[in-house]
């Protein structure tokens, strides 16, 4: 059998170029030069692909990046506004498919399919609702992270603390257009209490009830001044903070 020669390829593809050229000249065709990179970069993609069958993963990088710039260049333009979302989210694709084809060894690829994901989405979102933008990319990557921890629990513990401060910053941005900052950072130190909680109680490490409870005690101070009854629990926070220190003193002497 002959060796594949590559110029037959080269052939080819002048041979489209030229005919697309020729049809937009004549009328028939509008955009042929994007039609022309557009499919070429799919073809060069599925080709990519195609050695996945082989074992090939590192494959998926190319594959699905050139596919998911080629659907961006022939995307219509009433459809523009999705393109960085399409071209994102075909390179987190390649990220999902890493991992999932191996998933105690490639682990790691969680968080950039996470990431991209989310910004995948917040392109998608911000056409939408603008102002939820930040809080799905930061509850997105929040989310991938979650993602690292269940796949090893007892090693990746980890995981659970900037998936819990991002998933926090999400409800953050939330409340922060809905309350005052003072109530804004109430919820800040309660969601921030709850990460080291989880952080106790999934992987048992006794040092985290420490800094959740101080900044559960901190986050409820907060939220409750939403409530009329805020000032009695200031008042009461502090007379019972005074005695308590007041009665460690006497009892020791």
């Amino acid at each position: 059998m002959k060796r594949f020669d590559p110029r037959i390829v080269f052939g080819l593809l002048l041979l489209v170029g030229g005919g697309l050229a020729l049809a937009q000249a004549m009328g028939y065709l509008k955009n042929a030069s994007d039609i022309f990179w557009g499919g070429l970069f799919i073809t060069v993609g599925l080709v990519f692909l195609t050695l996945l069958f082989g074992g090939h993963w590192w494959s998926a990088f190319p594959g699905f990046t050139l596919v998911g710039l080629g659907a961006l260049i022939l995307l219509p333009n009433s459809l523009d506004e999705f393109g960085g979302a399409i071209f994102l989210g075909g390179i987190a694709l390649s990220f999902w498919y890493v991992y999932f084809t191996s998933r105690i060894e490639r682990w790691w690829a969680l968080i950039p399919a996470g990431v991209l994901t989310a910004l995948a989405l917040v392109v998608v979102a911000s056409s939408k609702f603008e102002e939820y933008s930040g809080a799905v990319f930061l509850g997105g990557i929040g989310l991938a992270f979650f993602g690292v921890y269940l796949t090893n629990t007892s090693e990746r513990w980890w995981a659970l603390i900037p998936g819990g401060v991002l998933s926090t910053l999400a409800g953050v941005t939330i409340a922060a257009e809905k309350f005052g900052d003072f109530q804004t950072a109430g919820f800040f130190f309660f969601g921030l209490a709850l990460t080291f909680l989880l952080v106790a109680v999934l992987a048992r490490m006794s040092w985290a009830y420490w800094p959740a409870a101080v900044l559960g005690v901190t986050g409820f101070l907060g939220i409750a001044a939403l409530l009329d009854f805020a000032n009695y629990i200031w008042a009461f926070f502090l007379i019972a903070a005074g005695g308590f220190v007041l009665f460690r003193y006497f009892t020791r002497k």
